[in-house]
């Protein structure tokens, strides 16, 4: 049985990932700074226990995640290391728009998918859309203000329990390249997005509709976080606030 190495086991795509694949048999070995029973310790910033890590491992899905200029040298930690074990298959969860958005934390995403597809290991890149958690988090946020405030911009929210499945489905399968991207199953605005939360959490507060200017909100407001070619899912948001808060919109 080939063994699969997940960083970021414990994020909130690693979770649920950990769980479809101990579901679907396979045998999971997850990169933590803590040692845990299926847990093995490692570091991607400083490459401390890396090599251990990797041993024995035919595939990786890299999942974790950091802010800051972080995330890069993780994954030229990671490459360097997936080489050296002759690891066959890494697999990279990317985000729909990353390459049209100019936030640095996308920009990012772009060069490590550069730096993926021109190694030398043999890969598989998914791109989604924005999860329907981080909407829920991003309007909890404001739990203090006297109103929800909405940026004005369509997205595609997606299920993160389908973004899982659909990892899943690409680690028992080969090196794929860049994949069609996963997006959920309605466009959406966030004002819209918000009136749904608002009734979910029994809330009277105001939706007010933002513009700002600049060109990151140009970019989203022009589509560049829809998926285009695509692969859709089930689960709309009023599904994950049934889930949640059991109400109905």
């Amino acid at each position: 049985m080939k063994t699969i190495l997940v960083t970021g086991g414990t994020g909130s795509l690693g979770r649920p990932t950990v769980e479809a694949l101990r579901a679907a048999g396979h045998h999971l070995r997850i990169l933590s700074r803590r040692p845990g029973s299926d847990h093995v310790r490692g570091d991607l910033t400083t490459g401390d226990g890396i090599a251990a890590a990797f041993e024995g491992v035919s595939t990786v899905l890299h999942l974790a995640t950091s802010r800051g200029h972080a995330d890069v040298r993780q994954t030229e930690n990671l490459i360097e290391h997936a080489k050296a074990a002759g690891v066959g298959h890494l697999i990279f969860s990317s985000i729909v728009g990353v390459d049209r958005i100019p936030l640095a934390y996308y920009r990012d995403k772009v060069t490590i998918e550069s730096l993926i597809a021109e190694s030398s290991v043999p890969f598989t890149i998914l791109r989604a859309t924005q999860f329907h958690d981080l909407i829920d988090e991003m309007l909890t946020a404001q739990r203090f203000l006297p109103a929800l405030l909405a940026p004005a911009i369509p997205l595609q929210p997606v299920s993160v329990e389908e973004v899982a499945e659909r990892l899943t489905e690409l680690a028992a399968g080969p090196p794929s390249g860049r994949v069609a991207d996963l997006g959920g199953p309605e466009r959406i605005t966030v004002p819209e997005l918000a009136r749904a939360w608002r009734l979910a959490k029994r809330s009277r507060r105001p939706v007010l509709p933002l513009r700002v200017p600049g060109k990151t909100f140009r970019a989203f407001a022009t589509g560049a976080a829809l998926a285009e070619a695509t692969q859709l899912t089930h689960g709309t948001f009023d599904d994950y606030l049934t889930g949640r808060y059991g109400v109905r919109k």
